[in-house]
């Protein structure tokens, strides 16, 4: 599967933008969604993660309640919906797809067998 990540851009603290992430390739319904980010001069950590089915998700503990990720499996797309962003929310945002027959969300990046190749967001104070 192809994924295309897009909707970065520059924002002032407190803004919001959406990222998307569409595939081709295969139905993203098989897969186990994630995003992940790298901020300058860190490693990648995950961001949010979404079941198959989208009835769960997972979140690093600095997002949750300002970043929501959701699914539209008809139309092969996966979504990271920011607000309230905040200076250290500054990163390139990958999506990727994780073949996970428990259909549990993982936040280990090797876990992951697909990515996207990245969205920069930058959030200035």
């Amino acid at each position: 599967v192809q994924l295309q990540a897009s909707g970065g851009g520059s924002v002032q603290a407190g803004g919001s933008l959406r990222l998307s992430c569409a595939a081709s390739g295969r139905t993203i319904s098989r897969y186990v969604m994630g995003w992940f980010r790298r901020a300058p001069g860190q490693d990648r950590e995950f961001v949010a993660g979404i079941s198959r089915s989208g009835g769960s998700t997972t979140y690093t503990d600095s997002v949750k309640g300002r970043l929501t990720i959701s699914r539209d499996n008809a139309k092969n797309t996966v979504y990271l919906q920011m607000n309230s962003l905040k200076p250290e929310d500054t990163a390139v945002y990958y999506c990727a797809a994780d073949f996970n027959y428990r259909d549990e969300v993982r936040t280990w990046a090797n876990d992951y067998d697909y990515w996207g190749q990245g969205t920069l967001v930058t959030v200035s104070s």
